[in-house]
């Protein structure tokens, strides 16, 4: 069974811990509770017929654990990057996550972009999300990917299944594309 590891991005407080949590199938808890450094979970998935395994790392998004999330990164295959609807400057902050990612990595990798707390209001200028994940198409060695963006809520469950789902593909295609064009 193909395992992936995926970092879960983005500021303290959107929501990343909570949307880790509904899709182990644990559901919502209202209360916040900080992650420190980071936590990781396993679930596996099935997607299109086939089993996959997912390591999931939660990073903290407080800027102080910055040198301890850089440890976490190394063997990523993807990435989801999470905002919060209702706090515009979680969505800016997305490239500054980004830039975070791809240093400690090494190199680029797929990802996603989720605006999570969607059963709340809505407080994100909908040109300028457009704007922002239009700007995120993304080339990895040649392979280019549009980068999907979703409506989330950990609260109803509302895509938390499918943005792994769409990552997972989006990994899957990644690596079968690469393997077709390098041979290996």
């Amino acid at each position: 069974m193909p395992l992936y590891k995926i970092c879960l991005l983005g500021d303290g407080g959107v929501g990343k811990t909570s949307l880790r949590e509904r899709f182990l199938g644990k559901g919502f808890q209202s209360g916040y509770i900080l992650t420190i450094g980071a936590d990781f979970a396993v679930q596996n998935l099935e997607i299109d017929g086939m089993q996959y395994k997912f390591q999931i790392w939660d990073l903290a998004g407080q800027q102080r654990f910055e040198a301890v999330r850089a440890l976490y990164y190394k063997g990523s295959h993807g990435a989801i990057l999470v905002f919060d609807r209702t706090r515009p400057e979680s969505l800016y902050n997305l490239v500054n996550w980004k830039r975070e990612l791809f240093t400690n990595v090494g190199r680029q990798i797929p990802y996603i972009i989720l605006g999570n707390k969607s059963d709340l209001p809505n407080s994100i200028n909908q040109e300028e999300l457009s704007n922002f994940v239009g700007m995120s198409q993304q080339e990895i060695s040649g392979i280019s990917f549009q980068i999907s963006y979703l409506n989330t809520s950990a609260k109803s469950g509302l895509n938390v299944t499918e943005a792994f789902t769409q990552l997972g593909r989006t990994i899957k295609g990644y690596i079968e594309t690469y393997k077709t064009q390098t041979g290996r």
